[in-house]
């Protein structure tokens, strides 16, 4: 299986051209202020609303998602400091952090809770069974105990956008980049269920393949460096996917790899443009879009138990040949042709 995966006399003359000219000006300032009317008038003919947003920790994945999801809601009406409040907050990659968080949203009693992540989500469900929640950037939903075996939510006041990446893949891509490849790393968060889901399914799926899988276990951002120079001499590429912990302390990760000449290969953009060699993924502020627009329909009305949860997994290959010779690689032909080149991106933006 291949991955194939777009703004320039007289005296009465001049008068008159003076006269002219204050007429366009007026008519200009006329035009402004008729558009600034109407688009404070799209907001303000909504009623006022307010939403709490938290996420396990702040890393660009996961801010570019709720950056989807504010300009969703912006497009669609729900402008933040017009008629739209939003209480961020971020739990620092602290479990307790994210149950406290959880129950401070309870008392407050906003319109709505968003929950970007496992662990936010599932503190979040803890909290509250009447505000509506929405989550999003959950893996795994059905190992979180979001939604049951028939993808049904588990409270009628639950619904959101998942990620559930089809792993055969993202086989295929390791297989690619790495023809050799016998041994995957996984350095991984015990506490996080869908880090913990993604190792049981790579377990499951690597023997058919005749591959094997290295999982060494990381509990804090600060252990991720060491963990990933464990894997000197024992794994030949490194996998890795929505895992919070790794993703906030990427660059120590990078750093090791690079050393190590190990590739590493993640399921998302910005994972690519911080160091990883490749990544086959869903695009994250496209994910936050869609969230909003679940949120949206809450805002808007509908009840929560009528929005059935869904599954983003529409796949965009990212890659960087820069990264992939620093870890010791060479990407073959078909992806540098089907892949989205982050570092031709990178180049385009610095020459602007």
């Amino acid at each position: 299986m291949t991955i194939a995966s777009t703004l320039r006399l007289s005296l009465y003359g001049v008068a008159l051209s003076a006269i002219s000219t204050l007429g366009l000006i007026g008519c200009s300032n006329s035009s402004t202020e008729t558009a600034a009317t109407a688009e404070n008038s799209t907001a303000t003919d909504k009623p006022a609303k307010s939403i709490a947003i938290t996420q396990i920790v702040e890393h660009p994945s996961l801010d570019d998602m709720r950056r989807g999801i504010i300009d969703e809601l912006a497009d669609n009406g729900y402008v933040e400091g017009q008629n739209l409040t939003v209480n961020f907050q971020s739990a620092q990659g602290n479990t307790a952090t994210a149950g406290q968080i959880a129950k401070q949203f309870a008392g407050d009693n906003p319109d709505a809770i968003v929950a970007i992540s496992t662990p936010s989500a599932q503190s979040v469900v803890a909290a509250t069974t009447t505000i509506p929640i929405i989550y999003t950037a959950v893996s795994d939903p059905l190992g979180a105990k979001l939604i049951t075996a028939d993808g049904k939510p588990f409270q009628s006041n639950l619904t959101g956008l998942s990620s559930q990446l089809p792993l055969e893949p993202q086989l295929d891509l390791l297989q690619q980049i790495k023809p050799d490849l016998k041994t995957i790393g996984y350095v991984y968060s015990p506490g996080e269920a869908n880090s913990v889901s993604l190792r049981d399914s790579l377990k499951q799926a690597l023997p058919a393949r005749g591959l094997t899988l290295l999982d060494i276990p990381a509990n804090r951002p600060t252990d991720i460096g060491m963990a990933t120079r464990s894997l000197q001499g024992r794994a030949d590429i490194i996998y890795t996917s929505f895992d919070n912990n790794v993703a906030s302390a990427f660059e120590a990760m990078t750093q090791a790899a690079n050393e190590l000449k190990l590739p590493i290969v993640a399921s998302d953009e910005f994972s690519v443009k911080r160091g990883a060699t490749a990544a086959l993924g869903v695009n994250d502020y496209d994910f936050g879009r869609t969230t909003g627009k679940m949120v949206y329909r809450v805002l808007n009305g509908e009840a929560i138990n009528t929005i059935e949860p869904a599954v983003m997994n529409d796949l965009t290959l990212y890659i960087s040949p820069k990264h992939a010779k620093t870890q010791g690689v060479s990407l073959p032909a078909e992806l540098l042709k089907n892949g989205i080149n982050v570092d031709e991106q990178a180049q385009s933006t610095d020459n602007k």
